[in-house]
C-alpha cells in the first residue's frame, strides 16, 4: 500500500523527505519526490538568448537537460564552482508540462526527514528568496530550512523556454 497522495505529497502528520543542500551558505531543500539524481558539475552547452540564470544544457544519457543557477535566479551573484559543487536533477511538474531540469548548487548535504509539525508557513518577509517560492520553513536540530516549492521557482514561461533551450540543445549537441 502506497503512503504518497496522487498529488505526489505525503498524507498530513507523517514526515516528508527532503534533500537539503547549501546555496551561499543558506540551507534549503526540496521534497525527494521531484529529486531523479545527483551528479557532478560537468561541461554544459551555452545556449544563446536564454536568461543568466540558465546556464546552459547537459547531455544525460542521451536525453538533453537545461541547467539553471538556482542563486542567480534567487537575484544572488552567480555560484562559485568548486568542488563540491554538483547539479541536482529535478522533475518539475507545472499544469500538464513536465520537464527535467538541473539546477547548480553549492553542495548537497542530506535527506532529512521533516514532520509536518516541524513546518513553519512562509515568511512575508527575512529571507533572500521571494516567500512565493517557499513551501515552508523546516526546523531540523534548531536550524532553519527553507523548503523550496521548485514548480513555482520557475514560472510556466520559465518552464517552455527551458523546454525551447532543451530543443536548441539537442541541435548543438548533435
Amino acid at each position: 500500500m502506497s503512503l504518497v497522495l496522487e498529488s505526489g505529497q505525503a498524507p498530513a502528520g507523517l514526515p516528508g523527505q527532503y534533500l537539503t543542500f547549501t546555496l551561499g551558505g543558506e540551507l534549503f531543500a526540496v521534497g525527494t519526490l521531484s529529486v531523479r539524481e545527483i551528479i557532478e558539475y560537468g561541461l554544459l552547452t551555452p545556449v544563446p538568448m536564454m536568461p543568466p540564470s540558465v546556464l546552459g544544457v547537459i547531455n544525460l544519457r542521451g536525453s538533453v537537460v537545461p541547467v539553471i543557477d538556482l542563486r542567480l535566479r534567487f537575484g544572488e551573484t552567480a555560484t562559485q564552482i568548486n568542488r563540491r559543487t554538483c547539479i541536482v536533477i529535478l522533475e518539475v511538474a507545472q499544469d500538464e508540462l513536465t520537464q527535467v531540469i538541473g539546477v547548480v548548487v553549492d553542495a548537497v548535504n542530506a535527506v532529512l526527514e521533516i514532520a509536518d509539525e516541524d513546518i513553519e508557513p512562509a515568511p512575508c518577509f527575512g529571507t533572500r528568496v521571494r516567500s512565493d517560492f517557499i513551501l515552508g520553513m523546516g526546523k531540523v536540530d534548531g536550524r532553519l530550512v527553507v523548503l523550496l516549492d521548485i514548480g513555482r521557482v520557475l514560472s510556466v514561461e520559465e518552464i517552455a523556454l527551458l523546454a525551447s533551450a532543451q530543443g536548441a540543445g539537442s541541435a548543438a549537441l548533435a
